[in-house]
Order: C-alpha cells, then sequence, then structure tokens
C-alpha cells in the first residue's frame, strides 16, 4: 500500500469571468454539491469555498488521479448540475484554464483559511486583482493569443 498526502490548491473561474454565482445561498449551493460529487468520485477535497466568478478548491491528490482528470470530473460534472437545474440565467460555463499550485503540509490551515474567507477577501479585492497576484506570486507566464 503506498502513502501519499499531496496537496493542491486549484483556482478556476467561470466563462468569460461572467459573475454567475452571484448569491452565498447559491454558492453554498454549488460548493456543496461539488464536495458531495467528488466524493462520489473518489476525490478529496478538503476545502472547496469561491465567489461570484470563480472557485477556490484544496485537493488531496490520490495515487492514480491527474490534475487535468480531477479538474475535468469537477468542472464537468458541476456546470451539467448547474444547467440541468437550472439554477443561473442564460448556459453556465466554467473557463477552460485553472491555476493549480502545490500546497505544503505546514501551509494547509493558512491555504484553508484564505479559501473559507473568500467573501471577505473579495469585498476588498476584485477577482482580477487576485488572479494577477496568483501569477505574479507563482511566477506563471502570460500568453497572448497570435
Amino acid at each position: 500500500m503506498s502513502f501519499i498526502k499531496v496537496y493542491i490548491h486549484f483556482v478556476w473561474s467561470t466563462k468569460d469571468w461572467i459573475p454567475y454565482l452571484d448569491s452565498p445561498e447559491l454558492r453554498k449551493e454549488v460548493w456543496k454539491h461539488i464536495s458531495q460529487n467528488a466524493k462520489e468520485k473518489n476525490i478529496f477535497i478538503d476545502f472547496v469555498n469561491g465567489y461570484s466568478n470563480h472557485c477556490h478548491c484544496l485537493v488531496s491528490l490520490g495515487g492514480d488521479q491527474t490534475l487535468q482528470k480531477i479538474m475535468q470530473l469537477i468542472k464537468g460534472e458541476s456546470s451539467h448540475w448547474i444547467n440541468k437545474n437550472e439554477l443561473v440565467k442564460g448556459k453556465f460555463e466554467w473557463q477552460d484554464e485553472f491555476f493549480a499550485v502545490s500546497v505544503s503540509e505546514s501551509m494547509i490551515v493558512k491555504v484553508r483559511n484564505y479559501i473559507r474567507n473568500q467573501e471577505k477577501h473579495h469585498a476588498l479585492q476584485t477577482f482580477q486583482e487576485e488572479y494577477d497576484g496568483f501569477i505574479y506570486k507563482y511566477g506563471f507566464q502570460k500568453y497572448k493569443d497570435k
């Protein structure tokens, strides 16, 4: 038996950053569904939360799981569920791209609290500012379409 503990902080947005998830009640319902669905697919979500146009998710990877597959399962199923239940006006979609950064054991509580406090955080900072901060902090490159 292998023993694995690899935490990843995922962040992804709605398509074109449209604020589909515009109420705390709707967000709570979506995050709860994402957690339940992930559990059924043997994806361990430590914490999930977000704001009107994006989601943060702290995940512990299993030995046979890939970042791409986890995102496909979470984002694909949740957008299907949101549309099937007509929870938003128009067609709901998540953006294709996402952030994924590893989280050391010593930082789990800090990341969990960061995710937990998204409502307060975004009263002070826009998602664009948060996004740009991730690009800078983690040294990601932004590539322009040619």
